[in-house]
Formats: C-alpha cells, sequence, structure tokens
C-alpha cells in the first residue's frame, strides 16, 4: 500500500513537471511592456453613465464648496478619490456609490460649521 501511494505521488510530480516551461524561449519583453491601444480595445472599455456623470460632478463641486469653507473632511475627499479611480475604470455603480457618499460628506461637513460650539 505505501509503496502504491509513494508511486502515485511521484507519478503526479512528474505530471505536474511536465507542465512547466524549459525557459528557453524568452518572450519578447519590448511589446509585454507598452500594451498597444486599438479603436477596438478603447470601444471595448465600459463607458461611464450619464447618471454617473452628474454624481461625480457633483460631488466635485460639493467637495470644493467644503474645501473653500475649510470644513472638508477627510473621508468625503477619500470617497471622491475612489469615485474619480472608478470613473477612469468605467464602473458606473462604484463612481455612483462613491461620488453619492462623497457629496453627502462634503455637505454634512458644511453643515456642521453652523452647529453651536461646547464648552
Amino acid at each position: 500500500m505505501r509503496n502504491t501511494l509513494i508511486t502515485i505521488i511521484t507519478f503526479g510530480f512528474m505530471l505536474l513537471s511536465g507542465c512547466q516551461s524549459s525557459g528557453t524561449a524568452k518572450p519578447d519583453s519590448s511589446a509585454a511592456a507598452t500594451p498597444v491601444v486599438t479603436p477596438a480595445t478603447e470601444a471595448a472599455k465600459p463607458a461611464l453613465s450619464e447618471e454617473a456623470k452628474q454624481a461625480l460632478a457633483k460631488a466635485e463641486a460639493d467637495v470644493k464648496e467644503a474645501k473653500a469653507q475649510k470644513s472638508l473632511w477627510t473621508t468625503a475627499e477619500d470617497a471622491l478619490k475612489k469615485a474619480k479611480e472608478a470613473a477612469t475604470k468605467g464602473d458606473s455603480a462604484a463612481t455612483l456609490k462613491f461620488a453619492k457618499s462623497a457629496s453627502e460628506l462634503a455637505s454634512l461637513a458644511v453643515a456642521q460649521k453652523s452647529y453651536p460650539l461646547t464648552q
């Protein structure tokens, strides 16, 4: 039984080692370094929805307003950054989610200025 188990394990390792590259063929590194952008690959990128574009523009304006009033929360700034990253990837859902969050946080930050100071 033990010899059979050793034989099976050895056979498995031999199969796996046969799948490895011998290392003799080297790919052209210059071709891999610069991806080719064609109109077809550009069109394959998902476009941002109109709603996401509007939400992102509103978030940018809200964050700008909060910054002008010196009441910007860092969480609003981080949410706007994530929304912009999602927009560059063409992810409408994530852009919408983070942009709405950034707008809400910026609005709350501005509203906080009107709260009375505590003693």
